[in-house]
């Protein structure tokens, strides 16, 4: 099981293959350092697609040999994003990630029906993996960044993709948080009537290769004192694997708070395309980027 992105690194380094990633409009400084560390690491090329001088600019200013790269000259986000999903559609890349560019600019990209990467009739989602220096283990969470509010075949899939990554990692029983902000079932609150019918469905078999309890707040989810406190009992018992948050907002707040005030760190990709897709907010850390990188390669 791993329990770390170290060992993540550690992970994708012990496979020893190499894995080619297309950039869009990719001339900010901890895009380019991310990839200049995972080039010299040996398991991505890099293509990097943008304003050609800025990117070598940025290269030099950072000590970066640039002929480290393909370079590729694009003089706006729309042409990098489009030209970046081009060559993954055609089989010039493996993987695809998101530079200083606006989330919505990119994904426009990568869900056109016709030129796009989304896989037929799928549902495309974000999953990211937290390391928290106060939690024990990885933090699988979904979605921080592409369903503002979900529904419940929405849901459905968030969990499901958020499995295959936790599986990835080792842990092949994955326990499922369906967060609320209480552990009751209140019918004011639409999540809990669509959080029955998902815990029943994972019963059934009908969510597989999981444990699935909610709603749970984050104090039953990740705190096994306030399990004790509380007297509830729930498979969960504190030992979250997953947590799939009821809505966008709730979900970007806490990562980013995480990120922010408690030394967080995530590695995050879209789900649902025909390749991996980096996609990480553009105030990032070149490790948190870094990582990423190194998440798709273990996803590819």
């Amino acid at each position: 099981m791993i329990r770390s992105l170290e060992q993540m690194e550690e992970k994708v380094l012990a496979l020893k293959k190499k894995h080619r990633i297309a950039v869009a409009w990719a001339q900010d400084t901890n895009t380019i350092g991310a990839i200049h560390k995972a080039v010299i690491k040996g398991f991505v090329e890099a293509v990097m697609i943008g304003k050609s001088a800025e990117i070598i600019k940025t290269c030099k200013a950072e000590g970066i040999d640039e002929k480290l790269f393909t370079i590729i000259d694009a003089d706006n986000e729309n042409k990098a994003s489009l030209e970046a999903v081009r060559l993954a559609k055609i089989g010039d890349a493996d993987i695809v990630m998101k530079g200083l560019i606006g989330t919505d600019k990119f994904l426009k990209a990568v869900m056109d029906k016709e030129n796009g990467l989304m896989l037929p009739n799928a549902v495309l989602s974000y999953v990211g993996a937290m390391e928290i220096p106060a939690y024990h283990k990885l933090l699988f969470i979904t979605d921080p960044a592409v369903i503002p509010f979900p529904d419940l075949d929405q849901k459905i899939a968030m969990a499901g993709y958020a499995i295959e990554m936790a599986r990835k990692f080792g842990v092949l029983k994955p326990k499922i948080v369906l967060v609320g902000a209480s552990e009751k079932m209140n019918r004011h609150f639409e999540n809990s009537v669509d959080y029955a019918i998902m815990c029943k469905m994972a019963d059934r078999g009908q969510i597989k290769n999981c444990v699935m309890d909610g709603p749970l707040d984050l104090f039953l989810a990740c705190d096994k004192k306030s399990i004790e406190i509380k007297g509830l009992k729930t498979p969960i018992n504190g030992d979250a694997d997953i947590l799939l948050f009821p809505s966008l907002e709730s979900c970007n707040p806490f990562y980013k708070g995480l990120m922010l005030f408690a030394n967080g760190e995530m590695a995050g990709l879209i789900r649902g395309t025909e390749k991996p897709v980096i996609v990480m907010s553009r105030s990032e850390s070149e490790k948190s980027k870094y990582f990423g990188i190194a998440l798709s390669c273990l996803m590819a």
